[in-house]
């Protein structure tokens, strides 16, 4: 096998080659798009109920299938197990479940209401059109988990799918494809390819796709964004962020710790919407520190073999580096070691130790930008009003956290914050909730996956407008126009704007 035309397919946690599989060549990408478009002909024209009574057999196959899979992206990614069933197979089953009951609503023609009492013989509705074919390249962070989701909504939606996993993890992309295999789908209306990320975009753009969903790197979506410019086809992108979490002096202190303990390192701190900058009301700011210093030095890192582990390793050597030289410019700069969990002393993988930094600023790198590692950064702040112009200091706006007792005083700060997704007294895992629209603002993104929203996105807007008086011969202002013509359009503005009544009952002869 010619090693130019494989993915190595290596164990995070250990270095164990668990698999060769071979790359997919352009010529194949072009091949895969034809027979999705063939195939989506005939399924967009099913009934939504009969789509989702396939896609339903999913559900009992990752329900069925459960243990296997959490091995798998384990595995593959790095994660623990316990991590992988929590944060990608269960959401994914809840996801399919809550998709299927709901896409028949969500896709439902909708009529729409008269806006003028002079045009009420127009009645129009507004009917949902799948795009056609749609393209997905995922990540590696949560390799089942991200794309599942975009996968059902856009084969409930009619579409067909090409789906492109990352090359780290292409074991999970294979898991993947014989769970969407379960439904029992026309031949060639999904697709799995494994393409070197570099070309993938511009290969599935000039293939012809009819809409891109990509979660990843500013950079690479920003490219992205340019290259389908060119083919006016159209984006939705998760790009990252750089989560703030505002604990107030009367929040919850051990719960808040918990939360951002949990929302910080799981998954090894590999999570775009996961919590990297605390700000803390200064009155309980040494009080928070006491309960959250302690949860992160006791976190057990290293090979998941009997359950008993909080975290794994890092999926890539190369995030491990990233996330090792941010951290000590963090330190050369003035900021404080303040704890850290132990390592594994004899695992030869990408292992880092959970971190707790303290004595930060804004000037640091590491609180301006993703970090992507299990790292958390305290900062104290005089009021919650500094705390929100510290969190909104950030071209990145995926989600955000506010601990609070109190709800009215939570919301608000929440309005205030410029993220996608704010939660009140919990971090991150929103991205499970299947009926909650995902994204973000400013670098964070555009578009959004997941609930009605997200179904939305899977869909153009096509309205019909019915004229219910086809008997009448012409309408009031076809040509040919004339003097009378002016006149009654100028008694119809009369009779329905006018603030005189004179000249209200004066337009109505006009009109009539």
């Amino acid at each position: 096998m010619n090693t130019d035309q494989i993915t190595v397919c290596v164990n995070p946690a250990s270095g164990e080659v668990l698999d060769r599989l071979e790359l997919n060549s352009i010529e194949e990408v072009d091949q895969a798009v034809t027979r999705a478009r063939q195939a989506q002909t005939l399924w967009s024209g099913k009934p939504v109920k009969a789509r989702a009574a396939g896609l339903k057999r999913m559900r009992h196959y990752l329900a069925d299938h459960a243990d296997d899979l959490a091995e798998t992206i384990a595995l593959d990614n790095g994660k623990t197990r316990t991590d992988a069933l929590v944060t990608e197979i269960l959401p994914a089953i809840m996801a399919t479940d809550y998709y299927c009951r709901k896409a028949p609503s969500f896709l439902k023609d909708r009529r729409l209401m008269p806006a003028n009492l002079l045009m009420a013989n127009k009645r129009s509705k507004v009917i949902r059109v799948p795009y056609g074919v749609v393209g997905i390249i995922s990540p590696w962070n949560y390799p089942f988990s991200i794309p599942f989701s975009e996968v059902i909504m856009a084969l409930l939606a009619g579409n067909a799918v090409v789906l492109k996993v990352a090359t780290e993890t292409q074991l999970v992309g294979r898991a993947l494809e014989r769970c969407i295999n379960a439904a029992d789908l026309p031949q060639g209306l999904f697709c799995h390819l494994n393409l070197p990320g570099r070309i993938a975009g511009t290969a599935f753009l000039k293939a012809g796709i009819d809409k891109l969903f990509f979660t990843g790197s500013v950079a690479v979506g920003q490219n992205l964004m340019a290259q389908a410019a060119e083919y006016l086809t159209p984006l939705v992108l998760e790009l990252g962020g750089n989560d703030p979490m505002l604990v107030c002096p009367d929040a919850d202190l051990e719960r808040a710790a918990g939360g951002a303990v949990w929302a910080g390192m799981q998954n090894s701190g590999q999570s775009c919407g996961g919590v990297e900058r605390i700000y803390v009301h200064r009155s309980v700011y040494d009080a928070f520190l006491d309960f959250l210093t302690p949860k992160v030095e006791q976190l057990r890192v290293g090979v998941d073999r009997d359950y008993n582990l909080d975290l794994g390793a890092m999926t890539t050597a190369t995030q491990k580096a990233a996330v090792d030289l941010q951290v000590q410019e963090a330190l050369n700069a003035g900021a404080k070691l303040s704890a850290r969990s132990k390592l594994p002393d004899s695992e030869k993988g990408h292992f880092l130790p959970a971190i707790l930094l303290t004595q930060v600023d804004h000037s640091m790198s590491i609180m301006q930008k993703e970090t992507f590692g299990p790292v958390l950064c305290v900062m104290p702040v005089e009021d919650m009003n500094q705390a929100l112009t510290l969190a909104n200091d950030s071209d990145l706006g995926l989600t955000a956290s506010v601990w609070t007792k109190n709800r009215k005083q939570g919301e608000q700060l929440a309005r205030q914050i410029k993220a996608g997704v704010v939660m009140i007294n919990d971090h991150l895992m929103a991205h499970g909730l299947a009926e909650i629209p995902w994204g973000g603002f400013k670098h964070s993104g555009i578009g959004r996956s997941h609930g009605a929203v997200g179904m939305d996105e899977m869909t153009q807007i096509q309205t019909i407008v019915h004229d219910q008086m086809p008997k009448v011969k012409r309408n009031f202002w076809w040509h040919p126009h004339g003097p009378h013509i002016y006149e009654g359009v100028r008694g119809v503005v009369d009779f329905l704007y006018s603030r005189q009544l004179k000249r209200r009952l004066s337009g109505l002869c006009k009109l009539l």
